[in-house]
């Protein structure tokens, strides 16, 4: 399911499914996207999700944090025991990210520490619906996951993990609704293998990778010599985290079919003359190819979106995002170059490619934030 991710701004997004791969960790209000889909069904999904983009984008402009101070926890207090709580996020990342954890020696110690909480509470959120104990996932326990967030955004963490992420909405303008938007990823994820259009599965890129994006942004930090609006940079965090969603689903076609699962518009399938039978069988037909440059093409401009935005962040975050900008986006070229056969081949960018795709990324984070960046969001069509 997610990404991503990274960045989505994450560069360690990826794995077999389309989320973040989480190692197994012990563990014991405003706009919400998901009530929003009921109470108003004539509004799309990009609509209502861009209401959780400005509320962030508000928090940081006026940097109101909406961490409770007031009830902190002892390991909060415990200066030790906080920061043993961050180096132990540290070689999570490591171990299991480990581009992403490169990616992140390059900003301030203060940064990357935050950036490592919330890459490990997205991973173990991910953990939940595809980790070991996966076929034991109910709704509710994704409530009681939900209930363990909303209390360590009040200051009352229940393992070091969650202290460290306390301890990061704190210091930064992070607001909560993208990470309860996370858990209604996974939520949909046990009950939904099918999307009858893009608006649906537009709304699932949000919740299980673009979200991502949204609550890193506040950590990476937007230059301040940008002229940029904060509403532009955040559409083009989303806009990353939606590119790399899309390009995890066209790259693993064939793996989800072979789990029953189909992450690909059934309106937009029936208009090429195809159907969920030609992609269990998994054969390569010129219906397939036109249908699939039509996806490449539209994940493309999500990437193209994205990539406004890189310029606009903080100088020390803009090289590890844009170089993971770069290598997710080759994996559609590499779909490319497999004839569109992402049944039985997975597209994936060499090491050669990745070393270069680093000095070019390097050089253009070196211009500098833009005169102005669109807050216009892709086209959908």
């Amino acid at each position: 399911m997610s990404a991503a991710h990274l960045w989505t701004v994450f560069p360690g997004i990826d794995c077999k499914t389309k989320r973040f791969r989480i190692p197994c960790l012990n563990s014991s209000n405003g706009f919400s996207v998901s009530a929003s889909v009921v109470a108003s069904p004539s509004r799309s999904s990009e609509e209502m999700v861009y209401g959780v983009v400005l509320k962030q984008a508000a928090l940081v402009r006026e940097q109101r944090r909406v961490g409770n101070d007031k009830a902190l926890a002892d390991v909060l207090k415990d200066k030790n025991l906080l920061n043993e709580a961050y180096d132990r996020c540290g070689e999570v990342c490591a171990e299991y990210a480990k581009t992403f954890y490169l990616g992140t020696l390059l900003m301030t110690p203060e940064r990357q520490r935050a950036v490592w909480a919330i890459y490990v509470w997205c991973r173990r959120t991910d953990e939940l619906v595809d980790g070991p104990n996966a076929s034991h996932i109910t709704p509710t326990a994704l409530d009681r996951w939900e209930k363990r967030l909303n209390d360590l955004f009040q200051g009352r963490p229940y393992d070091m993990y969650d202290a460290a992420l306390s301890d990061t909405v704190l210091k930064y303008p992070v607001d909560i609704q993208p990470f309860k938007d996370m858990i209604e990823g996974m939520r949909l994820d046990l009950r939904k293998s099918r999307y009858n259009n893009f608006d649906e599965l537009y709304l699932y890129c949000y919740y299980v990778a673009g979200t991502v994006g949204l609550v890193s942004v506040p950590v990476m930090g937007i230059c301040p010599k940008s002229k940029a609006t904060s509403e532009s940079v955040y559409n083009a965090a989303l806009s990353l985290g939606i590119a790399n969603q899309l390009t995890n689903i066209l790259r693993d076609v064939g793996e989800d079919a072979r789990r029953g699962r189909v992450y690909l518009p059934q309106d937009e399938l029936a208009h090429a003359g195809l159907s969920d039978d030609d992609i269990f069988r998994g054969k390569v037909t010129d219906k397939w190819k036109s249908f699939m440059k039509d996806q490449i093409k539209r994940a493309r401009l999500f990437f193209n979106e994205a990539e406004k935005g890189v310029s606009e962040l903080n100088s020390a975050s803009r090289w590890p995002v844009l170089a993971s900008l770069l290598l997710y986006r080759q994996i559609l070229d590499a779909i490319e170059a497999n004839d569109y056969n992402n049944f039985t081949k997975r597209a994936y960018v060499g090491k050669a490619k990745k070393l270069v795709s680093l000095p070019v990324a390097y050089a253009r984070t070196l211009m500098g934030p833009s005169k102005s960046v669109s807050t216009g969001s892709v086209r959908r069509t």
